[in-house]
């Protein structure tokens, strides 16, 4: 917990706090990681593998842990959840971060067939009320930023059968890719079979439904690209 301290702190320097404000402000932020860091403690025996610390915040949790690993440092955000029965599991790099009330979902709950599962690469984030339905498989690459609100679905229900419900028709499972360095700016949604090119910039409120070229500034809906970042 010692280096979040530290990194904390130069946070509280460079933002031009005096010696008083940075201590106040960084042992509010200790007693909230304490708690955190204990929470997760209980919690990292149970899980497939675990190569760093790992915090949980009020209400946050891992369901079916033997299913979920962690290269490094991992933070759960209040009320975020992950739910890691899959066929792959559900695998974190280093320093993730899942905002508040974030979930990871790849298998319904109730009577529904095991979905893909998940790969999220180092120093990436989910933010908060970000929602990854992973039943036919997710790939999020490194560095990339998910903003507020995401929602990224790798399945799609069926409905061409007229006579039928749709719900009796199932669903189609097709991955989705986020390569490294993405930002999918706050309210995106990502459709099944869609990879987004690595440097990509998605803007706000946008629908993803076809592939996007590395490089790009796409937004709309559908999604369509505005310029190439070079």
């Amino acid at each position: 917990m010692i280096p979040v301290l530290a990194e904390q702190f130069a946070r509280y320097e460079e933002a031009g706090f005096d010696r008083r404000q940075t201590a106040i402000a960084a042992s509010q932020w200790g007693v909230k990681l304490t708690g955190m860091l204990a929470r997760g403690a209980v919690v990292r025996p149970r899980l497939r593998a675990s190569g760093g610390s790992l915090f949980l915040g009020r209400g946050a949790r891992l369901r079916n842990p033997q299913c979920i690993a962690h290269a490094g440092r991992l933070l759960l955000e209040n009320y975020a959840e992950v739910q890691g029965l899959s066929r792959d599991g559900i695998r974190f790099g280093d320093h993730v971060v899942l905002g508040a009330f974030a979930m990871i979902r790849p298998s319904g709950y109730y009577a529904r067939e095991l979905g893909v599962g998940i790969a999220v690469g180092d120093r990436s984030s989910v933010g908060p009320y970000g929602y990854l339905g992973c039943s036919g498989g997710i790939v999020i690459g490194a560095d990339v930023l998910l903003g507020p609100g995401v929602r990224v679905f790798a399945e799609d229900h069926n409905f061409a059968a007229g006579d039928a419900t749709i719900r009796s028709q199932h669903v189609t499972w097709d991955p989705v890719v986020i390569e490294d360095d993405c930002w999918l700016g706050s309210g995106v949604t990502v459709t099944s079979g869609v990879t987004i090119g690595r440097s990509s910039v998605i803007g706000a409120g946008s629908v993803v439904t076809a592939d996007i070229p590395p490089y790009s500034v796409a937004a709309g809906s559908p999604a369509r690209v505005l310029r190439s970042r070079g």
